[in-house]
């Protein structure tokens, strides 16, 4: 397989898990939390490149740490995850800068992490991408209706006996490894659009919560697929190129939401209006 060949594929597989996993991120309100982690695993990519190990593994690290913080930061008294995730994602992206700044001739250009670098995926890059997609796929069909449970009714999911901590546990696991694998290819700032962008525009275009699963990868694996493509024909960053695609397809659900509401026509229900028949999960 060619490099470019290989990149295209990588920016599909990257795109699909990131529509999917983005679906729990919009639906669970964790979209804040999820840009807070692409900017603060910065530092533990350059940390990775300072002590000559793995930079996924250095970022991957630097995530575990930075949701344990938030968790302990969120549960003080008239604090929030919100004003958690606010501070980690300056704090943790003015550490790497600083490392960065530290140590300037490492050996390792840890700039492209900041906005990635598709064409230089390894196929380890996109091995852990696939094995992280089967896991997202993995969880929400197995799991999909607790999660969903747990999302529109969560006083309700309490009382029926079940636990939400698993649940709030997947999902950041999911972010996680969403993140970190994605940081190659499209850089650590450019992240949350190709995780948010394609499951809002999913949310827009679907009628339940099942389509906005099915619809949503599809829309960032096309996003990632154009971005690449975009790229190579106008001889720009392809990272950039796959976010404006995502936020383009964005900006052309909503106009074709507001086409069809100004048409009369009845339009997709809202994915996460708490309603009968999402409570009942409707597939």
């Amino acid at each position: 397989m060619g490099y470019f060949e290989q990149a295209l594929l990588a920016a599909v597989l990257i795109g699909a898990v990131s529509g999917l996993v983005g679906t729990l991120v919009v639906l669970r309100q964790r979209t804040f939390f999820a840009q807070a982690l692409t900017h603060a695993t910065f530092p533990g990519a350059v940390g990775a490149a300072i002590l000559g190990v793995s930079i996924p593994l250095g970022a991957a690290l630097a995530s575990v740490i930075i949701v344990g913080v938030m968790t302990m930061i969120g549960r003080v008294k008239r604090q929030g995850n919100q004003v958690a995730s606010g501070i980690l994602l300056t704090a943790g992206f003015a550490l790497g800068v600083l490392l960065q700044g530290l140590n300037p001739s490492l050996p390792v250009k840890v700039d492209s992490y900041l906005v990635g670098s598709i064409l230089t995926v390894t196929e380890r890059d996109v091995t852990l991408v696939a094995v992280v997609l089967v896991f997202a796929v993995l969880a929400i069909v197995f799991l999909g209706k607790q999660i969903r449970f747990s999302t529109f009714d969560v006083n309700g999911f309490r009382a029926a006996g079940y636990r939400e901590w698993p649940i709030e546990l997947l999902t950041l696991v999911l972010i996680t490894a969403t993140v970190v694998t994605a940081m190659p290819a499209v850089g650590a700032i450019l992240a949350i659009a190709l995780i948010a962008a394609p499951a809002a525009a999913a949310r827009l275009v679907s009628r339940t919560t099942t389509q906005m699963f099915v619809i949503a990868p599809l829309l960032g694996a096309l996003s990632g697929l154009a971005g690449v493509l975009f790229s190579r024909s106008l001889d720009v960053a392809a990272g950039p190129a796959i976010a404006l695609t995502a936020a383009a397809l964005f900006l052309l659900a909503l106009l074709m939401r507001r086409l069809v509401r100004a048409g009369g026509g009845p339009g997709p229900a809202d994915a996460n209006r708490t309603s009968r028949t999402s409570l009942r999960l409707k597939s």
